[in-house]
């Protein structure tokens, strides 16, 4: 079985798995057998990491269902392929070749020397971040909830948050702490270390490791790094300025508040399109032209490695690049004073032209099944699935059984990558030693 059947099949049974267990009597809390539908849409939904749901999961389902959800949502944070081997790990095998090389591919390594050990560096990060989170959000939940239900609070949304997925316990998510520090800034710390990548993070830690040791010997950030990191801080900086912008003037998100909360609103709101579905305002009452913002931020989504969605800041990062390439009449596209190979132009164009095909085809469908919903409705709920955000206009619950499960699909091909479920239906792509003779095309 290829790589990608193997990614793929894989997610499907952890899905499976979440449905059966999500749909037993002890994980609802009124003690019925739950409704299949509702039990898959928040398997998918926790295993792709979106946060979509059709019931409100702190009222729905009992602590044991809850317990279910967390874990899904942590085994689709950290990727099949990256589970299943940190498992192998715990019971002391070793890999074999097929294994190597699946590693190598689902973490888009150069090689498959160390993959172990970047396994426990990825598992350890998590852990990490996740703990941190839960110790700084203690002191929000425990004086008002006390000890066992603050912690358990505490536990859920640092799980959410540095996985990108948004499930909240709360009715109205996270709006009633739209005014404080410590959740807003706590919760966008995880969601923007969590969708940065791996990768990052680890060249983040080096970096501080030898100035603190005063080292002689400089690291050299890579290339993703300096992408992932300067787009992401241009989308925040962009985003933050846009919405204070556009939304100051409704009294129903920002206008009735004082200008620090409008501040925390807006750099939240900037910050949770990449890609977690919490959100402090109720974006159903959000203007055109900020729902319209919020759609554009959930597609281009987080950074590759991490665990967020969309097209990826790297995408975006290239395909600028190679309009700016154009524009300039240069027949090389640059990054930093680095070659962006074909391959890569290539790959970038595909992921964009599968993602947008994707969208449109969902979109259409829904349109057909609901038509009573507005377009712009159906276009966020949409975008908001395929790039595993969790954010809604509060249709979510109220939509048609076939429009649930073609959001059930866009969330799982939104998770997998639309070129990897290609590869794993199509089989894997081969180089081509044939070679066509080149002509000219009127394009533009």
């Amino acid at each position: 079985m290829t790589v990608s059947r193997t990614v793929c099949l894989g997610f499907l049974a952890v899905i499976t798995v979440g449905t059966i267990l999500l749909m037993m009597p002890f994980s609802t809390s009124d003690g019925s057998w739950n409704d299949p539908i509702v039990a898959l849409f928040t398997s998918t939904s926790a295993v792709c990491v979106t946060g979509l749901s059709v019931v409100d999961p702190g009222t729905y389902f009992s602590f044991w269902g809850q317990l279910f959800m967390t874990l899904l949502v942590q085994i689709g944070g950290l990727g099949y392929m990256t589970s299943t081997t940190f498992l192998i790990l715990l019971i002391g095998r070793k890999f074999d070749l097929r294994q190597k090389i699946a590693i190598q591919q689902s973490l888009d390594r150069p090689g498959m020397h160390g993959s172990a050990q970047v396994i426990r560096s990825i598992i350890a990060t998590t852990l990490i971040f996740e703990i941190t989170g839960i110790f700084l959000l203690l002191p929000a939940f425990v004086p008002e909830y006390g000890w066992n239900k603050g912690l358990w609070l505490a536990i859920f949304h640092s799980v959410n948050s540095w996985n990108n997925a948004g499930f909240s316990l709360f009715k109205d998510n996270l709006i009633g702490y739209q005014s404080s520090f410590l959740v807003v800034l706590t919760v966008t710390f995880l969601i923007i270390f969590g969708g940065i990548g791996y990768q990052v993070i680890l060249e983040m830690y080096v970096w501080l490791r030898d100035r603190l040791l005063k080292q002689k010997v400089c690291l050299v950030f890579s290339l993703d790094f300096k992408v992932a990191t300067s787009t992401t801080l241009i989308l925040l900086v962009l985003g933050t300025i846009a919405f204070l912008c556009i939304e100051v003037r409704n009294p129903e998100t920002f206008g009735s508040l004082a200008f620090k909360d409008q501040l925390l609103v807006a750099w939240f709101q900037s910050v949770t399109p990449r890609t977690a579905g919490f959100n402090t305002i109720d974006i159903g009452k959000m203007t055109t032209a900020g729902l319209f913002i919020t759609i554009a931020l959930m597609f281009i989504g987080a950074s590759p490695g991490g665990t967020g969605g969309g097209i990826k800041t790297t995408t975006l990062r290239v395909l600028t690049s190679c309009t700016k390439a154009i524009l300039q009449g240069k027949e090389e596209v640059l990054l930093y004073d680095r070659k962006i190979a074909i391959s890569l132009i290539l790959k970038a164009v595909g992921v964009l032209v599968g993602s947008v095909a994707t969208v449109i085809f969902a979109t259409l469908l829904i349109a057909l099944t609901d038509p009573e919903l507005d377009f712009i409705q159906i276009l966020f709920e949409v975008v908001s699935a395929f790039a595993t955000v969790g954010l809604s206009t509060g249709i979510t619950a109220s939509i048609s059984v076939a429009a649930k499960l073609i959001l059930i699909a866009t969330m799982y091909m939104g998770r997998v990558g639309v070129l990897l479920l290609m590869a794993a239906v199509l089989g894997d792509p081969r180089p081509s030693r044939i070679h066509y003779p080149e002509e000219n095309l009127l394009v533009g």
